[in-house]
């Protein structure tokens, strides 16, 4: 992390880590994961509190994905390229149309790169607002309290655990992509075991 972010986070506290965090979920190209691990030692030390970090950690956040979601409402397709690339929007947009409301709650804390153009992507399609501000907190809670808390717990060993936290989220995003798989397989397999009655006896009871 930039010892520039640091500095902020040292000398303003909560409104510097609200304004990151603002910035960031709105596309800024900052490590913020990496962030919220240093910030959860700065608690560790007695710098800062964990409640109120949970909080506004929150709201910067949520307020950072409102920006993304009105820029794809009002701006449509045409601004969303023009800010995110028609790269980015297109492997946005195939992950919401595979994952649908729960992509907007992972791509919170899971697969968090996408997340500012998921925002984008949920306002161009018009997803239902109050929806997504309930997926949205519910994701940016548990992403704030994930971070910051194991920040908390391995002070001493911040770069490690960000790095660990790295590689596990592609694990459990492997899992998650195989239970699905497995899901589909198993309904397609229930549906074509279902017995299907012959025409000729159907005709007959209801004769």
């Amino acid at each position: 992390m930039s010892s520039e972010l640091l500095a902020l986070l040292t000398s303003y506290g909560l409104p510097a880590l609200f304004v990151i965090l603002l910035i960031t979920s709105a596309g800024a190209p900052f490590p913020d994961s990496l962030l919220l691990v240093a910030v959860g030692s700065f608690v560790a030390q007695g710098d800062l509190d964990f409640l109120p970090v949970v909080v506004i950690g929150t709201l910067g956040a949520v307020a950072g994905d409102q920006i993304g979601y009105a820029i794809g409402y009002w701006g449509g397709r045409p601004l969303a390229a023009k800010i995110a690339g028609a790269d980015r929007i297109e492997k946005a947009e195939a992950f919401s149309r595979k994952w649908g409301g729960p992509g907007i709650f992972f791509s919170r804390w899971l697969v968090g790169p996408l997340g500012p153009w998921i925002n984008i992507t949920s306002g161009m399609t018009a997803y239902p607002w109050f929806k997504f501000v309930a997926l949205d907190i519910a994701g940016e809670l548990i992403w704030v309290v994930l971070y910051v808390s194991l920040g908390r717990i391995f002070s001493d060993k911040v770069q490690v655990i960000a790095d660990l936290l790295g590689n596990l989220t592609w694990v459990v995003l492997g899992l998650l992509v195989i239970g699905l798989i497995g899901y589909k397989l198993w309904k397609s397999r229930a549906a074509s075991d279902t017995p299907v009655e012959p025409i000729e006896e159907t005709r007959a009871s209801s004769s």
